[in-house]
């Protein structure tokens, strides 16, 4: 496994992020835990999550499976740089509550210890905020991360889903409060079919030295050889990637991206991830594998060199927006 540090801090992670959104509602426990050894055995040293992951009356069950598979010991809490979320309402469906969600330092607070809890350790490495709290001001959130910081409960801070002029604000009044780091990654959606975060996203992370972590980097399974699988008589599209084949000239351009794969003997998924390997400012995609046999896919990703032949056809096949402003402006 190949490592890096995570943004502008010291901390050293993978270059692959385990992702944990499978495990509960698609995948059981005992493989749950499974995967996650296969992920230690393997160098990957950063798991993700997010404490609404298991959903609906199961939400918190996916903490709950990595702090069962923290607490069979073997130094595994030690080893993992451990990230979850804070946003969504943890309240039981149909009994939604006020203060129950979003950033507010009460809900922070609620929402940390919960987490601790299922978990079952003592801190959490990377707390990341799953999306921006419109009404909750940042000087308000960076107070409550602050008192968590101090009592060792959380180390590093992180963001999800957000835009670049909140990166900016967030750690512009977090460098005028002093004495807060700010944050130090960004979790988005980015890849080779999704490339809008190049716009103002990701050079808003270099600015401000944040690790980008992308999410979905197969796109919902369309970068992952769909067209062929089914030619093949394997698993269909659903979802998101079926819903773009049902576009002609989606589905004509994932057929062009299989067909340059195929030339150049690789497999679309693999590629998919070596290829955001090979963007600035990424620190690693998340790969939320559903069996072991997806691991060691994701895992021949980090070890695949893609050639600037290669690396151009893609380019020609899934453009990026470009620069901004000149993307927007002219």
């Amino acid at each position: 496994m190949k490592y890096t540090q995570l943004g502008r801090t010291g901390l050293k992670v993978s270059r692959l992020v385990l992702g944990t959104m499978n495990f509960g509602p698609q995948t059981d426990e005992a493989d749950s835990h499974a995967i996650m050894d296969a992920a230690l055995d393997a160098g990957i040293n950063f798991f993700d999550t997010a404490n609404v992951y298991g959903w609906g009356e199961n939400k918190g069950r996916t903490e709950e499976i990595i702090g069962n598979w923290f607490a069979q010991g073997g130094d595994r809490r030690d080893k993992v740089v451990l990230a979850t979320k804070v946003y969504g309402n943890m309240a039981a469906d149909g009994d939604s509550w006020p203060n129950h969600d979003k950033l507010s330092a009460l809900n922070i607070r609620r929402a940390v210890d919960a987490s601790l809890k299922r978990l079952q350790t003592d801190y959490i490495d990377v707390y990341q905020f799953h999306h921006i709290d419109r009404r909750t001001p940042f000087e308000e959130i960076w107070q409550a991360i602050d008192v968590l910081v101090q009592q060792g409960k959380i180390l590093y801070v992180g963001s999800s889903n957000f835009p670049g002029y909140k990166i900016a604000q967030a750690n512009e009044i977090a460098a005028r409060r002093g004495g807060t780091i700010g944050l130090v990654s960004e979790q988005c959606l980015y890849n080779l079919a999704e490339r809008r975060a190049e716009m103002e996203v990701i050079p808003a992370a270099q600015e401000y030295g944040l690790g980008v972590i992308p999410w979905s980097p197969l796109h919902g399974g369309l970068l992952g050889g769909v067209i062929k699988k089914e030619a093949q008589g394997g698993r269909r599209a659903s979802g998101r990637a079926a819903d773009s084949l049902a576009n002609t000239s989606i589905r004509a351009q994932i057929q062009s991206y299989e067909d340059l794969l195929d030339k150049h003997g690789v497999e679309p998924g693999e590629a998919a991830l070596a290829w955001l390997l090979t963007r600035p400012g990424v620190t690693g995609p998340i790969v939320g594998p559903r069996t072991p046999e997806q691991l060691e896919s994701a895992l021949r990703a980090v070890e695949l060199e893609l050639g600037e032949e290669l690396l151009a056809g893609l380019d020609e096949i899934f453009p990026g927006p470009g620069p901004s402003p000149e993307a927007f402006a002219w």
